[in-house]
């Protein structure tokens, strides 16, 4: 598994568009500021990947929005050259998923999951996240102080997802920790995220057939009937690997994206104390606000890479079929050409047409899901700790060391 450390840190030779190695400092540490830099001087970058093998970054928001929806770059490792950037190295029982999916077996796997995560689905789930935001909340007290992120923004998403797929509570702590391994990989310790994903798959191996043998009235049950009603692969339902790599996926994304939205949207919120004060006048807002958020500072830096099936051309930079291209989502949410003064955040805004969550078939299955814990976890947190502050010097906070993910590590707040 290769670090983040490397991502547009070393310019290749290259006779086309600019390499990324050289307008690269602070990508970690200040990645709107770096991708403002990249943004402007040219639409597509030539860089190196995290592994040291060669991608081409995309950062205004036209190009990544139709790069997107684009039916020629594929999400399909099988089209890659040799030798560049793949992404995660993960088990075929893992790897089977809508991460790595063209049509049609991206469609046939999304319609059997797609109707568990609509807007009207998800919105019978408002109440069971009210009282778990609630009961963690009760946890806090009225007064004190704690870090955010592990007492609350943490907790939050893992018990929804873990609950809608019937994960048992035991195994909770467990994938947290996978997961945490997995989206920040810490280059003194190279074998730990291998070991998380061994972990991972005797946990889903296990998982499933602990299910097979006591079903629930949970997605996963409703998914192993699916597969097993099926009667194997070929016939257009799913596949052993696909299944795991589904549970995989929707725990994974289920978890991490979320839990990185509410803490930077908390952030957002007490850094702007003008924007905080007119939310808590007006909570009726929060719903449009979400919006603004994801825009100003979602949880995903970059989209899934993708791999052109013939010669395409981005931002009139050719590049050729089977080459790795990563568009950044931060950099076309902060583009000033869509956005106008777009490092602002600003409430009143009309965030509508932002990409964090992606576009186009791949638009995030999770989305709804993503919104509505966002909007009640703020909504409980403002209505429960009407005095919340940040507790130290917001250049004091410690952000996770990825380019796949933003997200603090801690939230220190006082209440």
């Amino acid at each position: 598994m290769s670090t983040d450390q490397d991502l547009v840190t070393n310019a290749l030779p290259t006779d086309g568009p600019p390499t990324g190695g050289l307008l690269a400092d602070g990508l970690l540490t200040h990645p709107y500021a770096a991708y403002e830099r990249l943004r402007d001087s040219a639409p597509v970058h030539r860089i190196t990947g995290p592994d040291g093998s060669p991608a081409w970054l995309v950062t205004r928001y036209d190009d990544v929005r139709q790069a997107l929806a684009d039916p020629l770059l594929s999400l399909d490792k099988r089209h890659a050259l040799p030798g560049g950037y793949q992404g995660f190295a993960l088990p075929p029982a893992l790897d089977a998923n809508l991460l790595n999916m063209d049509p049609p077996d991206h469609t046939r796997i999304r319609r059997l999951v797609g109707r568990a995560f609509t807007t009207r689905r998800v919105e019978q789930l408002r109440a069971p996240i009210r009282r778990t935001a609630d009961r963690l909340l009760d946890v806090l007290g009225a007064h004190g102080g704690t870090d955010l992120i592990a007492a609350y923004a943490a907790p939050l998403p893992i018990t929804v997802i873990c609950d809608l797929l019937g994960v048992p509570e035991e195994h909770r702590r467990d994938f947290r920790g996978w997961t945490d391994v997995l989206v920040a990989p810490d280059p003194a310790r190279p074998q730990a995220a291998k070991e998380a994903i061994v972990a991972m798959l005797g946990f889903f191996t296990q998982l499933l057939a602990d299910k097979r043998k006591k079903p629930a009235d949970d997605l996963l049950s409703d998914l192993i009937a699916v597969r097993d009603e099926s009667a194997g692969a070929g016939n257009g339902r799913l596949t052993e690997d696909e299944l795991m790599s589904l549970a995989f996926l929707i725990l994974f994304a289920g978890y991490e994206n979320t839990v990185q939205l509410i803490g930077t949207a908390v952030l957002a919120l007490l850094q702007h104390p003008g924007q905080l004060a007119a939310l808590r006048a007006d909570p009726t807002r929060l719903p449009a606000a979400v919006e603004e958020f994801v825009r100003y500072d979602g949880p995903a830096l970059l989209a899934i890479r993708r791999f052109p099936l013939e010669d395409v051309t981005i931002g009139a930079v050719t590049v050729p079929a089977g080459e790795t291209v990563l568009l950044s989502l931060a950099a076309a949410n902060r583009d000033p050409r869509r956005f106008p003064d777009a490092d602002r955040f600003d409430l009143g805004r009309d965030a509508t047409g932002h990409l964090a969550l992606g576009h186009g078939i791949h638009y995030c299955l999770g989305a709804p899901l993503a919104r509505l814990e966002t909007e009640i976890a703020l909504t409980a947190l403002l209505e429960r700790l009407p005095d919340l502050k940040l507790d130290g010097d917001p250049g004091d906070l410690r952000w996770r060391p990825s380019l796949r993910a933003r997200g603090l590590l801690t939230l220190p707040v006082t209440y």
